[in-house]
């Protein structure tokens, strides 16, 4: 089962939007999907689910989120559980996330050594969000793990991490962008080289953990906006130099020159600023491409409406694309 994460060292990039209009677009095709919302500010949750539905949520014990799938195999009273899995529409399956994830930070910082040490229970705990999301998938029937964590570099978010195949990095057109870039791809690639050192440290052979590929398949340029059809200026410069910095700091090739950014192959998309849609949407509780006049979307937001549509269709083929998922990707070109 494929797992996609959609991560940066920096926030505000547009990632959880991401994970929600992917997971739609994905939905549209009859294609089943898990959407695991594993950044403890749980704004992918939020953007899902009503605050009152979530309240209720969160106020049952035990926890039916990414929280109570785990909380046994914290406390050391137990293992990893299948998730509760909340069903959006008829394809997409929610792993509702959890402020109380940050209470398991020093677990997983203490696990990560505990691994190298050959321990039980370090690899037990490190790879306790894989092991819920395989079994979440299973439980579902998805064919497809979409996995929205946060901003940082932390123990948690290592954890998470090492549960996914792949890498989808969002970006803006600003220098705080380019920095998480320079901050994140070292950090991943010594996190692959050191889990996978681990590995055949683990003493119990019954234990599936993940390989931990975390293999960066692309990046995708979030809400810059546009003139004529190009990038505004003040966007456009920071743009320029995305390739060359995506190309050292993530795949730590420096030794040839990158492409401009229209025909970069690392390059999965550039989405512009959809202005008034988004707001729309937030409104209606769907993806943008879903608006209908009924929502507000008249005129010329029906003409922003289908481009939307149609951009993040193509970003989605990109992705199953690069993730080598031809199935999947039959199914949407179909």
């Amino acid at each position: 089962m494929k797992t996609i994460a959609f991560f940066n060292n920096k926030g505000g990039v547009g990632k959880t939007s991401l994970v929600y209009h992917l997971a739609w677009m994905l939905a549209e095709h009859g294609i089943r999907v898990i959407a695991a919302d594993l950044d403890p500010q749980a704004n992918l949750t939020s953007v899902f689910l009503s605050e009152e539905r979530l309240e209720e949520i969160w106020m049952q014990e035990p926890r039916a989120t990414v929280q109570g799938a785990v909380s046994k195999l914290f406390r050391g009273t137990g293992d990893v559980e299948t998730p509760v899995i909340h069903q959006v529409g008829d394809s997409i399956g929610l792993m509702v996330g959890d402020l109380a994830l940050s209470r398991f930070e020093d677990d997983l910082s203490s696990a990560w050594p505990a691994c190298a040490d050959g321990k039980e229970r370090g690899f037990r705990v490190l790879s306790a969000f894989a092991r819920a999301l395989q079994l979440a998938a299973s439980a579902h029937g998805a064919e497809i793990i979409l996995v929205d964590v946060g901003p940082n570099l932390g123990a948690l978010n290592r954890a998470a991490l090492i549960a996914c195949d792949h890498v989808v990095v969002p970006l803006g057109a600003d220098l705080f962008s380019l920095q998480g870039l320079r901050n994140m791809g070292p950090t991943l690639r010594d996190r692959r080289r050191l889990w996978s050192e681990r590995l055949p440290r683990n003493p119990e052979p019954t234990l599936v953990l993940p390989p931990g590929g975390m293999e960066p398949i692309g990046y995708v340029v979030m809400r810059h906006s546009v003139r004529l059809d190009r990038p505004a200026r003040a966007f456009g410069r920071w743009i320029d130099r995305i390739p060359t910095e995506y190309l050292s700091a993530v795949l730590g090739n420096s030794s040839h020159s990158a492409e401009v950014i229209g025909t970069d192959p690392n390059r999965l998309a550039q989405l512009k600023d959809y202005r008034s849609l988004m707001p729309m949407a937030h409104e209606a509780r769907k993806p943008m491409f879903l608006l209908r006049p009924g929502d507000g979307a008249l005129g010329a937001h029906q003409a922003a409406v289908q481009d939307c549509y149609r951009d993040f269709s193509d970003l989605t083929n990109a992705i199953l694309k690069r993730a080598r998922l031809p199935d999947l990707l039959d199914r949407m070109l179909a």
